[in-house]
């Protein structure tokens, strides 16, 4: 029981290199009275739990997962050297592990994740290997040298010394109430086999199972490594301005508001806003964008991305601990903590299996002796080598392993997503709901006509930016922000006022002009049949149209629309190719609707309030899977009703939080993208599923029918656990903006789809 006094504490944990491992994390604390909640994620080596010290301590939480046999050290301390296989000489810790320091803060956090992997002979596993494989080759030079009574007792003492770290840890577990481990298992299967005079196989079983535990621990390195890289792509150090001169200082130590100048080629140290200089910027190693983006002051900038041309002044607006890099790791790790469905029922699978395994075991050792007077000791042997295939690593293993690839390929290419639910859910949609402005288009008005009654289109625009020179209003900043692309010079004006809710007017060489709505126009007696019918056909696009009147005399029209983003249409036909149905849901009156949702092929529902997008979300889920893309903010409630919300926004607080997953590259065809990797990852997750049950199942056969051994169990056992994690690593090296469908009609890109695609995908 957990009072009010609790507080949520958080230490990192060395050692753990499959579910197993975080399921004995899990099992040595939770028994502890006064903890709760706790969270044990794998591949950021993190325990995490509400304690209550005037029960429990946090020196005794720490004693309990050293007792089986892990390093741990509080949050933002070095990590600590796991313990067990061949000890080191006193005071020889491997250079990658230090004894924890309580003096260490939490600035120090990031510097710490970076921490090397140590090799893996400097692991617990790996001079587990090393010494076992060493017993192994004397006691087998013992047998060509010595009699064969000699060589048999160097084998039972190589499987003596070798067994002697395992069991140990088995025994730990045991007095933690965790009795069914592998470690039992393998101490009850090698101790078995040299109780009915099989030394030299229980050696082997010893040393082979010392070998599979390592590879296991060198395949969570690399997962691990790949999720670390991110953290790695910030700079160490930053150019800090300070009364006009430069110098280096640490970047995590930046603080908001401060100046930092990016050479060409240098890495930008910080989020922030270019204050000077006009440059290219690579952000491919943030959102995966591989078209350099054009930064100019007033532009933002996300640390890690890579200044391309000409010196950048750039002013700090977020700490190192809260810039999108920063976010994005802490994302991918906590995501862990989101498990899918599928991984919560093998978990539930395995604590039934395990047992069962022991029992079948227990069985397969007695009733054929007992039963039919076959003989003991061949009938042990077979029980033995049961135990031993049994062992639910594999199965364990399957589902995380995929999610965490899964989740650091998608952060790679500019795809979040929070955990493995929402990787299952994704992968089952059926139908997408997108928000129509600043999703499926820009989110700003841009001029797409200019038609002069009077004059040239350039005296017109110059005329409609000089009386919207200063304007607040979308329409007003973009018939401005035409004039300025074309190099057009706004008209002197003065006098300028706002007409509220139809334009805006000023006082241009004596004369009163006004850009304003059709309705003001006809107010003014200037909207002809002619010009009516003119208007008429451009809002029929979807277009706004204005009329510049000069002293109420039509000068010429402008017609304005949100504008479809550039790959919105193949997103749509990426998304139907994958059997998706794609529907618009927008605020928008029904004629702008209907064109912008004609140009894109897309089913439209339209004149929507947020209560309503909720409806027909809620409508749409009652027989359907459902994704919903807004921008994060006024879709809120849409994207918390759809099975899964997905927010559009470079990197921005609500993209990267509100919502269940995030695109950062502001392209509508990584919701393509999305899926593709969802689906990817669920096959890849079944694979392993096959492989484990099916490596196991063939050897259950073979052993029972006294076809294979021990060393062949332990095999089958260890083996099926690296080739799951290999399988799921593969994942790491999806590219989801590859589509098979989109290759088809490219042959220069098929080899490549079908080469970077269907190794992953079944």
């Amino acid at each position: 029981m957990v009072d009010g006094s609790a507080a949520q504490r958080e230490w990192r944990v060395t050692g753990m290199d499959c579910g197993a491992c975080a399921a004995k994390v899990r099992g040595a604390v939770q028994r502890l009275p006064g903890v709760a909640d706790v969270d044990v994620a794998l591949m950021a080596e993190r325990l995490r739990l509400t304690l209550d010290e005037s029960q429990t301590t946090a020196e005794r939480v720490e004693k309990a997962v050293r007792g089986v046999g892990f390093g741990i050290a509080p949050k933002g301390a070095r990590p600590e050297k796991p313990e067990g296989g061949f000890i080191l000489p006193d005071g020889a810790f491997p250079s990658a592990y230090e004894a924890p320091d309580t003096d260490s803060g939490p600035e120090d956090d990031a510097r710490l994740a970076e921490a090397p992997t140590p090799s893996w002979f400097e692991t617990a596993k790996g001079r587990l290997v090393i010494g076992t494989g060493a017993l192994l080759a004397v006691a087998w030079a013992s047998r060509l040298v010595f009699p064969a009574d000699v060589a048999h007792w160097a084998f039972v003492l190589a499987t003596l010394i070798g067994l002697v770290p395992v069991a140990q840890r088995a025994f730990a577990m045991t007095r933690a109430g965790m009795p069914f481990t592998i470690e039992m298992l393998m101490t009850i299967a090698a101790g078995g086999a040299l109780v009915i005079g099989e030394p030299e196989e229980a050696a082997l079983v010893v040393f082979l199972f010392a070998v599979g535990e390592l590879l296991e621990g060198v395949s969570a390195g690399k997962a691990r490594d790949s999720i670390r890289a991110l953290s790695k792509l910030v700079p160490k150090t930053a150019r800090l301005e300070v009364d006009g001169k430069t110098r280096d200082v640490p970047a995590e130590k930046l603080r908001v508001g401060q100046m930092v100048q990016v050479r060409p080629g240098d890495r930008v140290p910080c989020d922030g806003e270019v204050i000077d200089g006009i440059s290219g910027v690579d952000e491919s190693p943030v959102t995966g964008e591989s078209v350099p983006s054009l930064k100019e002051p007033g532009a933002q900038v996300f640390a890690g991305s890579i200044n391309a041309e000409a010196v950048l002044r750039v002013r700090v607006t977020k700490a190192a601990e809260d810039n999108t890099i920063a976010r994005i790791v802490r994302l991918v790790e906590e995501a862990e903590s989101s498990r899918a469905p599928t991984e919560r029922f093998i978990d539930r699978f395995s604590r039934v299996y395990m047992p069962a395994v022991v029992g079948a075991a227990l069985l397969v050792a007695v009733v054929p002796p007992l039963a039919f007077g076959l003989e003991w000791g061949e009938w042990i042997y077979r029980a033995l080598a049961l135990l031993l295939i049994g062992c639910p690593c594999a199965l364990v293993i399957s589902v995380p392993a995929s999610i965490t690839s899964a989740l650091s390929s998608g952060a790679r290419n500019g795809l979040l997503m929070k955990g493995g639910a929402v990787i299952e859910a994704a992968a089952r949609t059926t139908h997408v709901a997108f928000d129509k402005t600043g999703t499926l288009t820009h989110g700003k008005p841009r001029v797409t006509d200019v038609a002069a009654l009077t004059g040239s289109e350039a005296d017109l625009l110059a005329l409609a930016a000089g009386v919207e020179s200063g304007a607040s209003h979308p329409l007003g900043q973009a018939i401005c922000a035409e004039a300025d692309r074309q190099g057009i010079g706004a008209a002197v004006v003065t006098g300028g006022r706002a007409l509220p809710g139809k334009g805006a007017e000023a006082l241009i060489d004596g004369e009163t002009v006004c850009v304003g709505s059709p309705r003001l126009a006809q107010e003014r007696g200037a909207l002809s049949d002619d010009l009516g019918t003119r208007v008429a056909a451009l809002q029929a696009e979807g277009k706004t149209v204005v009329i510049l009147l000069r002293e109420n005399v039509p000068q010429g029209l402008i017609a304005l629309r949100d504008e479809p983003r550039a790959d919105a249409a193949d997103a749509v036909a990426q998304l139907r190719a994958l059997g998706i149905s794609p529907l618009m849901l927008t605020g928008d009156n029904a004629r702008t609707a209907q064109a912008i949702a004609g140009g894109l092929g897309i089913a439209q529902r339209s004149e929507l309030m947020p209560e309503d997008k909720v409806t027909a979300i809620r409508d749409l889920t009652s027989d359907a899977r459902v994704m919903m893309i807004g921008d994060g903010i006024n879709d809120a409630p849409a994207l918390a009703t759809a099975h899964v919300g997905v927010a559009m926004g470079s990197g921005t607080d609500v993209a990267l939080e509100t919502a269940d997953a995030a695109i950062l590259r502001n392209r509508v065809t990584d919701v393509a993208g999305t899926i593709r990797l969802a689906r990817a990852a669920m096959a890849n997750i079944h694979q392993n599923i096959a492989i484990a049950l099916g490596l196991k199942a063939v050897f259950v056969v073979t052993t029972l029918l006294g076809i294979t051994g021990l060393w062949i169990a332990i095999l089958a056992d260890t083996g099926a656990t690296v080739l799951v994690t290999a399988n799921a690593l593969r994942l790491l090296f999806f590219r989801p903006s590859r589509s098979p469908e989109a290759a088809s009609t490219s042959p220069d890109n098929a080899s490549d789809a079908v080469r970077d695609n269907a190794s992953v995908t079944t």
